[in-house]
């Protein structure tokens, strides 16, 4: 006999478990409107106090995924990889990392989001790129994966509709931090591009939406197993998110900075964090065998210019200015710089990543409501990292705005994010594991 809505929601309440066949149906009756938000929100709820189980999580996946239009990209040819970042601070790898491993032979068809949070948004940082659109229609984006490779774009309103709405309600209702919505949320957007394979950045740290290593490598652990009883490909790789993720925050700094590494330059761990998944995508889309042979092609798609040409193709392709990839100082960075000075002397233990996140926020480079509007001038470049020995009056950081009375909101809140001590503290590597199915 078919449960009702409410049976429906009572037995989520008591913790027995649904079929896919009624989680299915009550995620489109709420499309349709016989289930309200109300009764949605109760579910929500439900399910964050009682969790999911994994046949339940992929019920959830692909009733979201199947609420709107599912991308098909069978005139690409090869294996067709996307990665995704839970968030960080400083995390513009999306950025240099699509069109390396597009120059490599895999396309990369990328959905991606906007600042959510003390975090950054890649589309965010793409759209400091003078006329870059990524409101693209589903058929310009897939003639642009079938042509340059690689294209990137915000999710639009027939892509997994039902997880837009969805996300909406956890947002006010508390159940935004529950790992099973979480999962259904992301695979639902990425399944809808017509990928074939996965990568994920899981950040674990201050800086990041999972704080500790046991709750960041929970999220990694069922997204690849969810994503894999859905049939795709799936690895996650946890990495640290404690300090900033290179030396810019911002979105124009940002972009600025993924362009380095395209031209072979940029700091150390934005290098290393791009070449990490750019081995797994360019393996998982059968272009190497090996991580050293991945590694070669890496190498060799950006000594021979392969990777900012392909970059260069994109951005005019979704209407931008492809001339900020030779000439990076074409992207509009505010000029105002306002120095952060250490206190005292001694070595760097530790930056909350977090606090600078919120500064840049507070600066204008993300949202404290969704409808403010991003400043793609205004950032912060983080001189000094943990570790580093320091002297008092040293220089820790540089504050970007148009006026430097701009920056007297967040000297405080950065000031603090610095720990300084005597003793040199041992700094975690960048990667802290590899997880598959």
């Amino acid at each position: 006999m078919e449960r009702s809505f409410v049976e429906i929601i009572a037995a989520k309440r008591d913790k027995l478990p649904l079929s896919r066949e009624e989680i299915q149906r009550f995620v489109r009756a709420y499309c349709s409107g016989d289930v309200a938000d109300y009764q949605m929100s109760a579910w929500l709820m439900a399910s964050f106090l009682n969790g999911l189980n994994d046949d339940e999580c992929v019920a959830l996946t692909q009733a979201m995924l199947h609420s709107g239009t599912v991308i098909t990209l069978d005139d690409v040819p090869g294996l067709k990889v996307d990665k995704h970042s839970t968030g960080g601070v400083g995390d513009k790898v999306s950025l240099c990392l699509a069109p390396i491993v597009a120059a490599a032979g895999v396309p990369v068809p990328m959905i991606s989001g906007r600042g959510l949070g003390h975090t950054g948004g890649t589309l965010d940082k793409l759209e400091a790129i003078a006329g870059f659109r990524t409101d693209l229609p589903i058929g310009k984006f897939r003639e642009i994966v079938r042509d340059v490779g690689v294209c990137l774009i915000g999710q639009t309103s027939d892509l997994a509709p039902a997880d837009k709405r969805i996300y909406g309600l956890r947002d006010v209702t508390a159940t935004v931090e529950c790992i099973p919505l979480i999962v259904a949320s992301i695979l639902s957007k990425k399944l809808a591009e017509g990928i074939d394979g996965l990568v994920l950045d899981v950040k674990v740290g201050r800086g990041a939406f999972m704080s500790t290593e046991e709750k960041a490598r929970a999220l990694a652990t069922a997204l690849v197993r969810v994503g894999t009883s859905a049939g795709k490909k799936v690895v996650a790789h946890l990495t640290q998110m404690d300090d900033p993720l290179g030396i810019a925050v911002g979105n124009a700094n940002e972009t600025q900075e993924a362009i380095e590494v395209l031209h072979g330059r940029g700091p150390a761990d934005v290098v290393a964090c791009t070449e990490l998944l750019a081995i797994e995508m360019i393996r998982m889309g059968g272009k190497a065998a090996t991580d050293a042979e991945a590694r070669r092609v890496i190498h060799e798609v950006i000594s021979s210019g392969k990777a900012a040409r392909c970059f260069e193709r994109m951005i005019e392709a979704q209407g931008g200015d492809p001339r900020v990839v030779a000439d990076p100082s074409r992207l509009a960075v505010a000029k105002e710089e306002v120095v952060l000075r250490a206190s005292s002397s001694g070595f760097v233990q530790s930056i909350d990543a977090k606090a600078i996140g919120f500064a840049s926020v507070l600066l204008g480079a993300g949202r404290q409501r969704a409808e403010d509007v991003v400043d793609h001038a205004v950032g912060i470049s983080v001189l000094i990292k943990s570790g580093m020995a320091v002297t008092a009056g040293d220089a820790l950081a540089k504050i970007h705005v148009h006026h430097t009375s701009d920056a007297d909101k967040v000297l405080g809140r950065m000031q603090s994010a610095y720990v300084i001590g005597d003793e040199k503290p041992d700094v975690r590597p960048l990667h802290v594991a590899r997880i598959e199915a």
